[in-house]
């Protein structure tokens, strides 16, 4: 198999690379970035081999996942604490995805813009978020940061840079706005137990209408209820996604935290991703050939 090289790194630290891992143990586009980037990989267990592919990322390309997976060892397991925080990622606010987002008490969408990417869209991403969100943050790199300071002086969209050191920078905080929440982009946001659980609060019972008109009876409700009220159970609910099992989730390496956060992994799922990072004979057999 030929793949190019952003490609196939781009591909390992993927939910799909993930899931063959877990339910096939094994994974050729992880064998491929082995034999590719890894020399003396016969002396490794997969913890090791995982390592130094993400390596690869620190040093040569770093792209979209090691920025979500650095801001998410950084501020959701440094900087806070996964049983009080929540983060979500790929949250669909109109015709934007918000990258990654932050809830503790309050939220923030982080809009990740890599040495990869360019500016064409942010305005628009901005105005989405904007929308569903009352804090909205950018992080990039440092070789972008006077152009971010330039677009974003006079605006309470906040700045943060991932160092060449990997560390987090905060150039400009975000200011809290709400002039642009929107109940109707709440709503779309939300699942249907949560925009559900939210009206029974507030009128006490639920639409009684046809199938075919329910969805936009429980959507006239919610965009009744004042918007600051809205969206402070709209944060609330949010929070009480993405719960994880913390005791195994702590044994997962560094490299793999933001994956594995958002996988949704049940418990034989992280036994049997132990015992394939533990595990080094099982690609050798591949490799020789």
């Amino acid at each position: 198999m030929s793949i190019d090289n952003s490609t196939l790194l781009n591909r390992v630290f993927t939910r799909n690379t993930l899931r063959e891992i877990l339910e096939y143990d094994y994974s050729e586009v992880y064998a491929a970035a082995i034999r590719k980037y890894v020399s003396n990989y016969l002396e490794m267990n997969n913890r090791q081999l995982i390592g130094e592919i993400y390596k690869i990322l620190k040093r040569e390309y770093r792209n979209e996942y090691y920025y979500k997976n650095t801001i998410l060892n950084k501020l959701l397991l440094g900087v806070h604490k996964p049983t009080t925080t929540t983060a979500l990622t790929e949250i669909a606010i109109e015709k934007s995805k918000a990258d990654f987002v932050l809830i503790n008490g309050s939220a923030i969408v982080y809009e990740i813009k890599t040495e990869l990417d360019n500016f064409d869209r942010l305005e628009s991403q901005i105005l989405n978020y904007y929308r569903a969100f009352s804090r909205v943050s950018i992080l990039s790199c440092e070789d972008y940061c006077d152009s971010l300071v330039k677009r974003l002086s006079d605006t309470p969209v906040g700045i943060c840079l991932l160092t060449r050191k990997s560390t987090i920078k905060v150039v400009k905080e975000p200011q809290e706005y709400r002039g642009d929440i929107s109940n109707d982009t709440l709503f779309k946001i939300l699942r249907k137990h949560e925009y559900e659980s939210i009206i029974k609060k507030h009128f006490g019972k639920l639409p009684d209408v046809s199938q075919f008109e329910y969805y936009r009876a429980c959507k006239g409700l919610f965009c009744n209820i004042d918007t600051s009220i809205a969206y402070t159970e709209f944060i609330s609910t949010l929070k009480q996604r993405g719960k994880i099992d913390y005791e195994l989730y702590n044994q997962v390496p560094y490299e793999l935290k933001f994956l594995v956060y958002f996988s949704n992994l049940k418990k034989d799922d992280y036994q049997k991703l132990n015992a394939f990072l533990q595990r080094q004979e099982v690609y050798l057999c591949t490799f020789l050939i």
